[in-house]
């Protein structure tokens, strides 16, 4: 009976932001505005973007799927977080954390790779514009949409079993505010070498890989922009890029930082590294509406339209 639970564990404790505790009622409160702010902007970003055929674009119906997929982020995790802070919720079962840490990883992997079929998209408007919309189709989309998905779930599937496999006989406390996987995985005594490859492996496949793909398409982009005669068609064809640069550096430089942060800065306290783990999954849904509703005229017109008209 003792094997059969150290395998099936009942539940773990999240410990929130150790160090901090005196402090959790406050810290709370900035959290739960920003997560109001994501629910908000997103939910009117998906309500604009429903309702108006001039937005229904490539570019929008991938911006649709980030809105989606950061109501998935924030909500995976910031609820659990406020339950913790505000009421000392720190309880979570075994199947519950293994949800949450399936979420958590899929929309970061699912989020990623809609930046760079966004990026695609502006490889294909600026370089081939007069070939836009025979590349783009709506087949097409459907098509890398459907990737997206497979790809992303086929790829953090496999961290559920490799955790059901280990058992957690010594401790059940998970030093964090969620359930992450290398976290959940180091409370076991057995070995967790795979787990830790499995880990490294993913950023590889994924992220890094993203990355480096935007880059290129970046690369051909600016080539293309800088051989334009005009200085005008010049910054209207940057302008279009504009939001989207900014929100693939407000997803991926705290990734990196983060990353670096737990593998070289073992001087920077435990508390500080947890808080800022915390704000990366909260603070990127929030502001990417935001960025987009200031960056894209588009948008920008009939969320000012539709307020107008709700004032009348």
């Amino acid at each position: 009976m003792y094997n059969l639970s150290c395998y099936n564990p009942s539940s773990f404790i999240l410990v929130g932001i150790p160090g901090l505790e005196k402090f959790h009622i406050w810290i709370g409160i900035p959290f739960c505005v920003i997560y109001v702010v994501a629910i908000v902007g997103n939910c009117i970003l998906l309500y604009l973007i429903a309702i108006e055929r001039s937005l229904h674009e490539p570019m929008f119906f991938f911006l649709s799927m980030l809105a989606v997929t950061d109501l998935i982020l924030s909500t995976a995790t910031v609820p659990k977080l406020l339950s913790n802070l505000w009421m000392g919720s720190q309880k979570i079962t075994f199947s519950g954390c293994l949800t949450q840490m399936f979420f958590l990883h899929f929309s970061f992997v699912v989020d990623s790779a809609i930046l760079l079929a966004m990026a695609f998209d502006r490889y294909v408007a600026i370089c081939f514009p007069l070939r836009y919309t025979t590349i783009l189709t709506p087949q097409m989309i459907i098509k890398l949409v459907m990737s997206i998905v497979a790809r992303s779930f086929s790829i953090i599937l496999p961290d559920i079993f490799l955790l059901k496999r280990l058992p957690f006989c010594e401790t059940r406390i998970i030093p964090h505010a969620y359930c992450e996987h290398i976290g959940v995985a180091r409370l076991s005594s057995a070995d967790i070498s795979i787990n830790i490859w499995y880990g490294f492996a993913v950023p590889l496949m994924t992220v890094i890989s993203d990355v480096i793909f935007i880059a290129v398409s970046y690369t051909f982009i600016l080539r293309a922009v800088f051989q334009l005669s005009s200085q005008g068609a010049r910054q209207k064809a940057l302008s279009t890029c504009g939001s989207h640069v900014c929100v693939i550096l407000m997803f991926y430089t705290p990734a990196f930082f983060s990353i670096l942060a737990h593998r070289f800065g073992h001087s920077v306290p435990r508390n500080v590294l947890i808080l800022f783990a915390n704000l990366y999954v909260a603070i990127p849904p929030a502001l990417n509406p935001v960025v987009y509703g200031v960056k894209t005229k588009q948008i920008q017109d009939k969320f000012i339209l539709l307020f107008s008209l709700q004032k009348k």
